[in-house]
């Protein structure tokens, strides 16, 4: 009936499995399932292998290319270990057993658990599925609990290392500087300080050929670099870099949280959710530095025609009604006079007074001011 399809023997091995010895080895799977294969007349087999997968993530490559094959009508038997070898959810493992195979005419076999969807229908196969699906939820608990465990203790949970740093050889855990890549990371935050923003900051960068974060990563490990775009720097990514609390010196644990075992999304946390640690390793940014960039990020500071940025954009107040003054800049033959001006009455003259302030005015105050102390 099926000698032109595909016996199809599923392998599956989630990191979890790898603590309980042999018996879920992939290399135990094929053997018994090849075993049987042969012992019931079960020709023309081709195994699909999935190591390292969790059984509630259906978004496994060798999964869903079986799936495929299924849908094309390459395949007539499926077999596996056991029930949790296909999957641990039980609501997606009954779907695909009870409707989806049965609709492409596939035979399903679960050895172990003497499920044999061509022979009987075997009512126990719901209950296995829901505690397969309880495992899966107990792992997770564990999982999470020493995830949290070790978050409080101040070591780093994150597996990729901020820009700038590197493990160190004797203690995964620690964090050394890179030298080479902390000289672009000072440099990002010493042109914020001097008025450019991340757009600007990444069309430098680009300009002068400085590799990307993940371009970099890959040329320290590898020696090739083979992203198309090795110095396209993004905004985000320098935006992401100027707020990064690791660079003065202090672990951040407990940024984001996944929805549920089920689902890996990631979501933020808020902030007061975060686990932080102070001078858990070695600063590249000086504390008065980054909380000097963290107060100019919260003004947007506009680059002027002449590609300069007015140290006092974004920071004066109109003493009268409270609201931004806004930076002018007035071109003649002679000179370029820069101004203030109170952004209410510019919008609604009745709302406040003309006002003119000399932008050479503010920064000689800021000079004086700066030599008393």
């Amino acid at each position: 009936m099926f000698t032109d399809k595909i016996t199809a023997p599923y392998c599956r091995l989630s990191n979890d499995d790898y603590l309980q010895g042999e018996s879920n080895s992939i290399t135990n799977q094929k053997a018994i399932l090849k075993k049987y294969a042969d012992e019931n007349g079960l020709g023309n087999t081709a195994f699909y292998v999935d190591d390292g997968f969790s059984g509630t993530n259906f978004n496994r490559p060798d999964f869903m290319r079986m799936m495929e094959d299924v849908k094309s009508g390459k395949i007539s038997t499926i077999i596996t270990k056991d029930l949790s070898r296909f999957g641990r959810d039980h609501l997606m493992t009954g779907q695909y057993i009870e409707m989806v195979l049965p609709d492409y005419d596939v035979r399903y076999i679960a050895i172990n658990d003497n499920v044999d969807t061509l022979r009987s229908e075997n009512e126990m196969k719901v209950f296995k599925n829901v505690f397969n699906d309880g495992y899966a939820r107990d792992c997770s608990k564990k999982i999470k609990a020493v995830f949290k465990a070790k978050g409080q203790s101040g070591k780093p949970l994150t597996s990729m290392i901020p820009y700038g740093y590197k493990k160190s050889e004797t203690d995964k855990n620690v964090w050394k500087i890179d030298e080479e890549a902390a000289e672009v990371v000072r440099r990002i935050f010493l042109l914020c300080i001097d008025g450019y923003g991340p757009t600007q900051i990444a069309r430098k960068l680009c300009e002068d050929k400085v590799l990307t974060p993940t371009a970099y990563a890959e040329m320290k490990k590898s020696g090739n670099i083979t992203c198309a775009k090795p110095y396209r720097w993004a905004q985000r990514t320098i935006a992401d870099l100027l707020e990064k609390l690791e660079y003065v010196g202090h672990t951040v644990n407990f940024r984001t949280r996944k929805k549920s075992y089920k689902c890996k999304k990631k979501i933020d946390n808020p902030k007061e959710d975060w686990a932080i640690f102070e001078n858990t390793h070695e600063a590249i940014i000086s504390k008065e530095d980054f909380d000097l960039v963290q107060e100019l990020r919260k003004n947007k500071r506009k680059l002027q025609h002449q590609e300069e940025v007015n140290p006092f954009s974004g920071m004066v107040y109109c003493a009268d009604c409270g609201k931004k003054m806004y930076l002018c800049r007035s071109k003649s033959l002679n000179s370029d006079q820069e101004h203030l001006k109170c952004s209410s009455y510019t919008k609604d003259k009745d709302d406040c007074s003309a006002h003119f302030l000399s932008a050479l005015l503010c920064l000689k105050k800021s000079y004086y001011l700066n030599s008393e102390r």
